[in-house]
């Protein structure tokens, strides 16, 4: 690619290209087509929508014939540009995919196919962008935002500047490829997230059950029973609200349970994860003695739904002064668990169903530290299987972060290119 700034071209371009893009009206540029087809009463039709926000054309379902009440449809083809002129003020516009080939569609729908002047593909990533958001605007008339309707006649005459089909095949290739890395590192970072929910239900026993059903090779005793009065002690946490804190200095981090419910995971990473920081040294210094250790969990004790209970063990804590905050049990175990062992159990639904008996509450559930005291925890007397479970856990969360921060950073390449690639 290269920059380039003279002429009638975006900034950045591939480098085999150099004409200017030219101004052209839409109407001769973009080729409109209807395939319009005879509804048999007993043939079974995949019907289409265009989603908002330019997420593509999707199916909406089978239906025969005779269940279609307005007989006004047509065909696609895979590869079409579609418009839904009662939603494209929101972005409702897309390509057809293969998967989708011989779908249906109403008059509600505008379609278009390649032209000598204007490839599909190419005009599927043009309509995403905001000078073209802003043609369909326009061009749509109405009261409510909501029922805006779409005059493709006034939108066709208005004006979009375009390459030569040459260069609209690469951008269109170069911006496909892009979209095929978001989606692989999206597919891998969902079905590594639905393996760790069906694992962290098979792995870790009910109280009725003697063992998991899914374990590590060479373990076959029975999982210890304790009380969590027993096995852990508490910690004292503090009452301070997000005005005591920030996230720029401070001598300690303060773990509110809001974080704990909307951000945190079940491991928490001192050193790395964002935890608020206590803005008044004052304070922390009638703190030091709630300091939290690795390994403490800390657990919010109140939320809007079923979510109370969520939890936290602390990791990498080092030398800093970390502190349980609003809305939080603290605990410390009394006996030593492999690393990140409970983190992972007592957020499994093997321990969390325990707590829905004790929540109270209407518009907000909370649980006491005197109920939790009373609740069962189940591990196993072998360090290693619990040192094997917790490994296993936490590297499963290492992939799914870097997946999504792998499908984050394409996108925000793709934004960028999107950004300086077109006029």
């Amino acid at each position: 690619m290269a920059d380039q700034t003279k002429g009638k071209a975006p900034r950045i371009r591939f480098k085999a290209y150099g004409e200017p893009w030219a101004d052209e009206k839409i109407g001769d540029v973009v080729a409109e087509k209807r395939r319009p087809i005879v509804l048999e009463d007993d043939q079974r039709y995949e019907l289409i929508t265009v989603k908002r926000r330019n997420e593509g054309v999707v199916s909406r379902g089978h239906l025969l014939g005779r269940d279609i009440l307005v007989k006004n449809y047509a065909e696609l083809k895979a590869g079409d540009f579609v418009i839904s002129k009662r939603q494209v003020v929101h972005g409702a516009t897309g390509i057809v995919p293969p998967s989708l080939d011989g779908a249906i569609v109403s008059n509600e729908y505008l379609t278009a196919v390649d032209s000598e002047k204007l490839l599909t593909e190419f005009l599927t990533i043009v309509a995403s962008l905001p000078a073209m958001r802003r043609k369909f605007f326009l061009s749509s008339y109405g009261v409510d935002i909501e029922k805006l309707f779409f005059d493709a006649d006034d939108w066709k005459k208005r004006t979009v500047t375009i390459p030569h089909v040459r260069e609209q095949n690469r951008i269109g290739t170069f911006f496909r490829e892009l979209d095929l890395f978001i989606a692989l590192h999206q597919r891998k970072h969902a079905n590594l997230k639905a393996l760790k929910k069906a694992m962290l239900q098979k792995m870790f026993p009910k109280l009725d059950e003697g063992a998991p059903g899914i374990r590590f090779k060479g373990f076959q005793e029975s999982w210890a029973e304790e009380s969590v009065e027993n096995a852990m002690e508490n910690i004292a946490n503090n009452s301070l609200s997000r005005a005591n804190l920030n996230h720029r200095s401070g001598l300690a981090k303060n773990i509110h349970y809001g974080d704990i419910l909307t951000i945190f995971g079940e491991v928490l990473d001192a050193q790395t994860d964002d935890v608020p920081l206590i803005s008044s040294d004052a304070i922390v210094g009638k703190l030091s003695s709630t300091r939290l250790r690795d390994g403490d969990i800390v657990m919010a004790d109140a939320a809007e739904d079923e979510a109370v209970g969520k939890c936290v063990e602390l990791h990498n804590i080092g030398t800093q002064i970390v502190v349980a905050g609003l809305h939080t049990i603290a605990l410390r175990p009394k006996n030593s668990f492999a690393p990140f062992f409970l983190g992972y159990y007592l957020n499994s639904d093997a321990f969390h169903t325990q707590l829905l008996p004790i929540m109270q509450g209407t518009k907000v559930l909370s649980i006491s530290k005197s109920a939790i005291k009373r609740l069962r925890i189940r591990f196993p007397t072998d360090e290693v299987e619990q040192q094997r479970i917790g490994a296993y856990f936490y590297n499963l969360d290492l992939l799914i972060g870097q997946h999504a921060r792998q499908a984050q950073k394409f996108r925000q390449i793709k934004v960028s290119f999107l950004d300086t690639m077109f006029l």
